[in-house]
């Protein structure tokens, strides 16, 4: 393993209480000097303030100069083990190469390194070709634009939004395109890489072009470049749970991305048998998270066709309404048609706001997350128990910034005085410390509790959840906590 198990954070570096890299790095040390042994680092690149957050980058392999240098990263991974975005799928319509693309057309220099319709069906597309394509997104996957001086136009493919043009990764302009990156982040101290929407990757005429054969051979061909030069990957894919376990078979690492609404369900109805079945079968190779920059995933725990999901159509809509309810209808403002970047398969909303600011829930929630299989991440906002913020709503208008708030150091240095925050970080030392999280995961299901266990050797640490009313308690060996005292 090329990184500690221990728990991650997730932040973007100008938001969490400073401006720049160094920044963040004093805050991390100031205020939560023991907390995290790595920190995944949002798009950084230049710009990191484009149409998405960073995820449309103009120049992968440079850092955006207003968040500092490569210098100030490779400092940082002195002290965290790093990870950071590699957007696999696409670049920015801004970028030189493609506004070369578009003054020359198939003239350009660039004209291989990105992927057209007509690449894909160059005998045209049917309604039944075009149905196929699985979609992220209620819009096209295609954004016609006019190329060279002609009048003539093409069809791009843009998986996401028509600001992100799809790379052609295999095209050889598009593998020397990702060595590059590659070679970026081997040489700044980058030990983690998140392959953002690599399932979308390869595209091929007459089926979903998504998660194919050939996507797995990609994969696996990238994460094994990566390995080559000391870093290992991470999966992002939200996508039906069986297929999330095969990938985890053939990959580094995976996320568990059914975790956040398994959690929810389980805390909101009582009722943790949907969670106990999940963690029974799920990948051990993953990352654990509630929360993150995107919003609370639903795919993940519905279902394929005439497979049935983890949660019952029925169940997922009672947990949505019932998001919507706990945070005062904010996240219904910034959910589905409300938001202009409309998610198919996310409620958009904080994950405390979506247990209705509950501060002994929320710990919980992270308990169970922390004693889950897997390395845990917590999200910036979770880190300090957040609530939505309306406020950058309302500015934006993008739902996502729901959950993506800008932090002054004085706010980070409030919110983390917080009784629930200063619990949390107990729960972030006792992950990080305690060798049974080293050993063999069990867990157990009854009429009246829940029990989670890692045993290593003669030692055994529990969590067991009472189902009646959701009291907790952490026991190693002779010591004994009760979750609600650690509020206090």
């Amino acid at each position: 393993m090329a990184y500690a198990n221990k728990v991650q954070l997730i932040t973007y570096i100008d938001r969490l209480g400073g401006s720049d890299t160094q920044a963040l790095h004093s805050v991390l040390k100031q205020n939560f000097p023991n907390a995290f042994g790595g920190v995944h680092l949002l798009p950084f690149y230049y710009p990191m303030d484009g149409e998405d957050a960073g995820f449309d980058p103009i120049d992968h392999t440079a850092l955006d100069n207003r968040l500092g240098s490569w210098d100030d990263i490779q400092a940082l991974g002195q002290d965290y083990d790093l990870m950071a975005d590699m957007i696999v799928n696409h670049m920015s319509a801004q970028s030189n190469p493609f506004k070369d693309v578009l003054a020359k057309g198939q003239q350009s220099e660039f004209w291989d390194l990105f992927l057209t319709k007509n690449k894909v069906f160059p005998a045209g597309a049917s309604a039944e070709d075009i149905a196929k394509i699985y979609r992220p997104r209620p819009t096209s996957p295609f954004t016609t634009l006019p190329v060279g001086n002609s009048g003539a136009t093409e069809d791009f493919w843009t998986t996401f939004t028509s600001n992100q043009i799809d790379v052609d990764v295999t095209s050889q302009q598009g593998k020397d395109y990702l060595e590059r990156i590659l070679q970026a982040f081997a040489q700044n101290n980058i030990k983690l890489i998140r392959l953002d929407a690599a399932g979308y990757a390869i595209k091929q005429a007459g089926t979903s072009c998504f998660m194919m054969e050939e996507t797995f051979e990609f994969i696996q061909n990238l994460s094994r470049r990566a390995n080559e030069l000391g870093m290992t990957c991470l999966v992002e894919i939200h996508s039906y749970h069986k297929i999330q376990c095969e990938i985890a078979r053939r990959c580094d690492l995976v996320y568990d991305f059914a975790l956040p609404p398994l959690v929810l369900h389980s805390l909101i109805n009582q009722d943790f048998a949907p969670l106990h079945t999940w963690l029974e079968m799920a990948p051990k190779n993953c990352i654990t998270v509630l929360d993150t920059h995107d919003g609370i995933g639903i795919v993940d725990v519905g279902a394929e066709g005439e497979q049935p999901g983890l949660l019952t159509p029925e169940q997922i809509d009672t947990l949505v309404e019932k998001i919507h309810e706990n945070s005062h209808g904010e996240s219904r403002k910034a959910t589905g048609a409300a938001a202009s970047n409309v998610d198919l398969y996310q409620v958009n909303c904080s994950f405390y706001s979506a247990l209705g600011s509950d501060d002994y829930q929320y710990l919980l929630a992270r308990a169970i997350q922390f004693f889950a299989p897997g390395t845990p991440q917590v999200y910036y906002g979770g880190l300090l128990a957040l609530e939505n913020d309306m406020d950058l709503l309302a500015k934006t208008a993008v739902g996502r910034d729901i959950n993506r708030p800008y932090l002054t150091p004085e706010k980070v240095q409030e919110a983390a005085q917080k009784p629930v925050v200063q619990a949390l970080l107990k729960l972030c030392e006792l992950r990080n410390t305690h060798a049974c999280f080293a050993g063999e995961y069990s867990q157990a299901l009854n009429a009246d509790r829940y029990t989670m266990a890692w045993t290593q050797g003669t030692e055994t640490l529990t969590l067991t959840i009472a189902l009646t009313d959701l009291q907790a308690t952490i026991v190693s060996g002779d010591d004994v906590y009760t979750l609600a005292e650690w509020l206090n």
